[in-house]
Formats: C-alpha cells, structure tokens, sequence
C-alpha cells in the first residue's frame, strides 16, 4: 500500500474517530428515551446547573408537582429517579428490594471520609449482609422489649436535668439518645451531659453528612475522571481524610476500649460482644469493628435527639396540642407516677403525637439513596442499572392530598391509626405514617428501639413539664422559631431555638426527683455504670469470655 493510498483512509478514519467521540460525549447529560420525565438537560452537565445548593427538599418537592410523582434527573454520568409518592417506594424500594437495596458510589462521602467501612452508605454484598445479621440480634422486636430499663433509666436522668438546666435541653436530649445507644452497643452508659465523645460525635456525623452531600462530593461521582487527579487539587479529599481519622479515633477508641473488656472479662454484653464473635472467624480489621459499632451509634444517637428537639419546637407553636396531650396523660396516669411504657395503649393522643413529629419534622429529608443493580420498568418508564433512587420523603410526607395543611403539627391526622411504627411501615404504603426509617432491606433496623424511646420522652417531657416561647428581651413579645429553618444535610434539624420548660407543679418536680434517686440504686455511685445487667435482657445470653491473646 502507498503512502498515498494510507493517507487517503487515514483522513475519513480520523474524522470518523472525532465524530463518534463528539457524538458520545454530547450524548452525556441527554435524558434518554424511556426515563421518566423531569426538567429539561444541558449537554454535559444535563440538571447539574438546576441542582439547589440550599433546602435540596423544597425544589425536589417543586419537581414532584410539576413532573410527577415519578420523575428524573440527569446529574453529568448518571441517572437519578426521584420517587415521590408513596406507592412508588412500595412498588419499587420494598416490593423489588433484591435489585433496590445497593446505595450508589460515594467516593468522597465512603470511600474517603468513611474508609469504605460506613453502614449507612455501604453497597450491598456479604459484608452488609454479615453486620445487618448481627444488627438484627440485638435490635429485633424481641429484643427491644428488654432494652426497656435502660430507656426508662436514661429518661430519668433526662427529666433531672431538664429540672435543673432547662436551657441545655439539646444537650440532655442528645445525651439521652446518646447514652442508650452506647449502652447496647459497647455496654457503657454516658452520665455526663458534657462528655466530649457526645459532642464529637454529633460534630463528626454533621460535618459528614455536609461533605457527603456537597456539590463538589457529588462531582466526583458523576463524573469519575476526577477520581484520578492528585491528591493536591482534587476537590475536598484532604479535608475527607482529616474528617476520617477524627471520627476514626472515635469509633475505634470506643471500640477497643469495649473489645478489652471483652478479653479479659470485665465488659458488660453487648454489640460489641457479637462483633469480636464475628472478628475471630472473618479476620476484619479494628478500623472496621469500629465503625461498624460506631455507625449504629451515629444512627441511634441521631434520629432520636433530633425528632425530639423537633417535638418541643411543635409545643411552642401549637400549645393546643400540649393541653390536649397533658389532658390525656393527666386521666391515664395522675399526678402521682410517671408515664411507662405499659401505658402505651392507653396513651393513644401521645403515640399520635409522636407519629406526627416523625412525619412534621424528617430528619432524613430526602432519604438515604439506593442505587439499582439491574435494568427496571416501572409503569411506561426504564430504569437503567447503576441509577440513583431516591424516596422523597419531605415530598411524600407534604403532599397536601395524603396529609391536609401538611405544616400543621396536627396529631388528630392520626387518631384512627393504632399501628406501630414497624406494622405502618410494612403495611399500606397509603396509610405508612412516616418514611424516615427507609424502605426494604434498608429499612432501620432500630425501628422498634426509636418507637419506645420517643414514646416515652414524649409522654414524660409532657407528664412533668410546661414547654412556652420565651420572650424578647427588648419587645417583650413572645418568640416563635421559624418551623421551616433546618440545618444538616443528608440529615437535618431545626435550627437551633430557645424555649421556656418548667415543671408542671412542685408535687410533679418531687415525683421526678425521686424516680431518679431510686435510680441512681442500680449504679456504681463512683462509675455512674450499672451495678449488674436489668433482669430478662436480650443481651445477657451473650456472657463475656475470656479470650488468650
């Protein structure tokens, strides 16, 4: 062949090359045929330019009722299908869950800040499988019925406190959930509203959930390229690096602290007891031990606290609810006795008010995404293997056709629903009273711990104290915290308010203080930590061993 005749072919080949590579790369950011609707795309980028760097769930929400309650995005690379009704998680998240239950890569969020090993985020496969096993044995509906004691312990200390140090309400909230959680877990309770492992945790898991959901996070998943560039000038790695050893320090401190207990005999059952079980014959490392008990402890410290706090805020603006709910308490229990949870059937306005408070105020306001792991059809629309799924849960739980006035805190919404928290969420996805514990195979497995914990910190709160707006200093005029400011990300709060709780009378205060004088019997006056396990626990047939190292 000559050097003409090569020259000849080469052109058109080059020209082809360029073309075809041109045609592939606009095609990045088209929405293909098939996928459900949504908002029109930019070459490239397709939504990305659309992506609201502020309150995501107000235009998710504004998406929904413009293109359905099935719609997707274009983000660079991938898809995204956003599901915003109810039947649609149903249909999809639990009925499908075999093909729904992966979550989509997160390099920054998982791999980077979280060492790959975060519960939460982790993609489906054995390894998810073998913790949510263990998480099963000790949060399964069996077994939270025997965690009781320790609920009703740490409320104790949670009604003191509020006596005590009103204005720390946060604080002796989150020190409740906090401590509950680290007793089923490292078999260690927290009596120090102060401590700095609380304080870090919350730190570490807000400013997490701020670099998993940031802009420049999510970049470097929809397009992978990224992944590639040095360490020096890629987008966020070293601050997610640094954010990994602070919150590694934590979990796996806490970790080995309950680990050593273990082995020499000297720790209390509990998770960590299961883990090291697991540990000896999977030969995974401390770093994952850690955040496998750790990340049980971010979930059960967080969602708790902050539907609570959420619940006060709700009492200070509509103290209607309060009355009717002191009303019922006061002609169930008296004056003479604090709310337990066999008052739970008979307490049916608080187990109302409680459902309202996880739907008024989601904490996961846009669910945690899974990703599908097959090619779907859902109605008319395709979608692909790899999309991000999303439940919509602000959406879902504003849609003014499922729930009237949907930002009134009205409890009455759910006066005809005696279902727990668990049946509702396996039951008629039309009649589910809230989607914050997720869908499928993902759905919290602390369900049942989370219902008995937010029953009694609203019934108790309520039985012994008046919640009101406090006024301004200046005006005069009550203050009324705005219901629609959150902070967070991936998970979000009211921003932080003030409020006036007082106790309801000086009898009430003294039934208060002498519960948890009572209490205080079954710990080490010294350690604050129990004396020995409640009687019946579900944990207690897990005994320490001693183990030669």
């Amino acid at each position: 062949m000559t050097l003409l005749s090569v020259s000849v072919w080469a052109v058109p080949l080059f020209v082809g090359t360029v073309i075809y590579f041109l045609a592939s790369v606009l095609k990045v950011g088209r929405r293909a045929p098939g996928l459900p609707p949504g908002p029109p795309t930019l070459p490239i980028i397709g939504n990305l330019h659309q992506m609201p760097s502020k309150n995501p769930h107000l235009q998710f929400q504004k998406w929904a009722q413009e293109y359905g309650p099935v719609y997707s995005l274009i983000l660079g690379t991938k898809t995204m299908v956003v599901l915003s009704s109810d039947q649609a998680v149903k249909d999809l998240l639990d009925k499908k869950s075999a093909i729904y239950s992966d979550r989509p890569d997160m390099f920054i969020g998982q791999k980077i800040a979280s060492g790959n090993l975060r519960l939460v985020v982790m993609r489906y496969g054995d390894n998810w499988r073998m913790i949510h096993k263990m998480v099963h044995n000790i949060l399964n509906i069996k077994a939270a019925v025997t965690y009781v004691p320790y609920q009703d312990l740490e409320n104790k200390m949670l009604l003191t406190g509020l006596l005590d140090s009103p204005d720390e309400f946060l604080n002796h909230i989150r020190r409740f959930s906090y401590s509950l959680a680290t007793q089923m877990i490292f078999g260690v309770r927290c009596p120090d509203i102060n401590d700095p492992n609380i304080q870090q945790l919350f730190w570490s898991f807000e400013h997490w959930g701020e670099l998993a959901g940031s802009a420049s996070a999510q970049l470097v998943d929809l397009y992978p390229i990224l992944q590639k560039l040095p360490r020096a000038i890629a987008p966020n790695v070293r601050y997610a690096e640094n954010l990994h050893e602070i919150e590694k320090k934590l979990y796996v401190g806490l970790w080995m602290q309950a680990k050593r207990g273990l082995e020499n005999g000297t720790g209390l059952p509990c998770f960590c007891n299961d883990v090291l079980r697991a540990q000896q014959t999977e030969k995974f490392t401390d770093d994952a031990a850690g955040y496998m008990s750790g990340s049980l402890l971010e979930a059960g410290s967080d969602t708790t606290s902050s539907t609570l706090y959420g619940f006060i805020q709700a009492m200070l603006v509509w103290p209607e609810v309060q009355k009717k709910a002191q009303a019922e308490i006061d002609r169930v229990v008296g004056p003479d006795r604090l709310p337990t949870m066999d008052d739970y059937d008979q307490l049916h306005y608080i187990r109302c008010c409680m459902k309202e408070s996880l739907r008024w105020m989601p904490t996961i306001i846009l669910g945690v995404p899974h990703a599908s792991t097959k090619d779907d059809t859902y109605g008319e629309y395709i979608i692909p293997k790899g999309s991000t799924v999303v439940a919509n849960v602000w959406a879902i739980h504003m849609d003014p056709n499922r729930c009237p006035e949907p930002r009134r805190f009205n409890p009455d919404r759910f006066k005809d629903d005696f279902t727990t928290l668990y049946q509702s969420a396996n039951g008629d996805p039309a009649k589910r009273d809230n989607f914050n514990f997720g869908a499928g195979r993902r759905l919290c497995q602390g369900i049942h711990i989370a219902e008995r914990s937010l029953f009694l910190g609203i019934s108790r709160l309520l039985w012994g104290f008046n919640v009101s707006k406090p006024l301004d200093k200046v005006t005069g005029k009550p203050i009324t915290p705005d219901i629609d400011d959150f902070v967070g990300s991936l998970t979000v709060i009211p921003r932080p308010y003030k409020a006036v709780i007082e106790p309801r009378s000086p009898e009430r205060t003294k039934v208060m203080r002498d519960a948890w004088a009572d209490a205080q019997n079954l710990l080490d006056p010294v350690t604050k930590q129990w004396k020995k396990m409640p009687e019946g626990m579900a944990l207690s047939t897990w005994m320490p061993e001693k183990i030669d190292v």
